[in-house]
């Protein structure tokens, strides 16, 4: 192999239950394995998720849907994106709950209720401020009452999603207007209907908010950690996916020579440079030339030039050994004492976890670790 990131799936189910530990009593857990399980492959994490204890899973789309709901039978599975209509049988043949946002979901939903003599359950999605799924919060009331009167329609929970958790005053307006509608609807309901509206980085106030009981779960399960002041920021959640080379050449070049692509760095000195056998045709973010670092033998080493498709440069001017072909190179994970976690790489790259994670392509083998210690 010249890359691979390896999955460890025994850390996953660590997080997960100490996360469900941490949570206040009564609250459930919705683990939300979109986008092929944010790049760690849907069919062995959400098998070691049910393992350990999920209660619900959250997806993007049918598709991802009916993934799971192959592996087993006993799992609510809510869509959390809407459904295009040529979409909607799928909610029958693989029992699935969907994200309500509109009348005209609602009656398509009636109408293949009716035919099929079947019930379809949803969660009505409230738009609070995010701008995007879901009814308006000031039109939210006319749908939650078309819902309850609807006859095949199993009203079974109601979620908003906030825009920008950081932003703490705005996520208050959000979870205000949430509450009104809430308040307004009288959703008086018992424990399996789900008030949902936290993941793990707006959970400041869920402890004192005895109206939610349920949260989603998304990269803190794998092991990315929440910003500081959320619920869950101390928890010692362990990173689940690491990504790693080889290096595939290492070469004697001279004072002044330009590297790669657009010639976006130029040697201040004689030099060794390596080339790593991935780029980011694999997973390495093109923008982290000249910023980001990589690990051999334990030490770390900076990548130069600009990232391409297949290879990537690391200046090992100051190593005092000689390496040899092949030599394993950690971009995220672990190397002796050293570490490079998967946030600073996207710091490094000007962007986010969550999009690093699902840039990972389908020629990066996903070596699974399946054994609890």
């Amino acid at each position: 192999m010249r890359c691979w990131a390896e999955i460890d799936l025994a850390a996953l189910e660590r997080n997960l239950v100490l996360i469900r530990k941490s949570l206040p009593a009564g609250v459930r857990l919705i683990s939300v394995v979109k986008a092929d399980a944010y790049g760690h492959g849907i069919h062995p994490t959400a098998t070691r998720l049910m393992q350990a204890g999920a209660d619900t899973f959250a997806v993007a789309n049918v598709k991802e849907a009916s993934d799971i709901r192959e592996m087993g039978s006993g799992w609510p599975i809510l869509v959390l994106g809407p459904l295009l209509a040529e979409e909607d049988q799928a909610l029958l043949d693989y029992d699935l709950t969907a994200a309500l946002s509109s009348k005209e979901e609602l009656e398509r939903f009636q109408s293949l209720a009716a035919k099929s003599k079947q019930a379809i359950s949803v969660h009505v999605k409230i738009d609070t401020g995010m701008g995007r799924g879901g009814v308006w919060w000031k039109d939210a009331l006319s749908l939650i009452e078309a819902t309850m009167q609807a006859p095949a329609i199993k009203l079974c929970g109601i979620l908003t999603h906030f825009a920008q958790p950081s932003d703490s005053d705005f996520t208050k307006e959000q979870r205000k207007r949430f509450l009104e509608v809430i308040e307004q609807a009288k959703l008086q309901r018992d424990p399996s209907f789900l008030i949902h509206a936290d993941n793990s980085s707006s959970l400041r106030s869920l402890e004192t908010n005895t109206v939610f009981n349920a949260v989603r779960i998304g990269l803190l399960q794998f092991g990315i950690a929440s910003p500081r002041g959320s619920l869950l920021a101390d928890l010692q959640v362990e990173p689940v996916l690491s990504f790693h080379s080889k290096l595939a050449m290492v070469k004697e070049l001279p004072k002044g020579t330009s590297l790669s692509y657009d010639r976006q760095y130029t040697l201040r000195r004689d030099s060794k440079i390596g080339i790593i056998s991935a780029g980011y045709g694999d997973a390495i973010p093109l923008h982290c030339g000249n910023r980001a670092n990589g690990l051999i033998q334990g030490r770390s080493y900076p990548l130069v030039g600009r990232v391409t498709m297949d290879q990537t440069l690391i200046d090992l001017t100051d190593s005092t050994t000689e390496f040899e072909l092949g030599e394993k190179v950690t971009l995220v994970g672990k190397q002796d004492r050293q570490e490079i976690l998967l946030s600073t790489l996207a710091e490094d790259a000007e962007t986010i976890p969550w999009e690093l994670l699902c840039s990972i392509t389908k020629r990066v083998p996903r070596i699974y670790k399946t054994k609890r210690e």
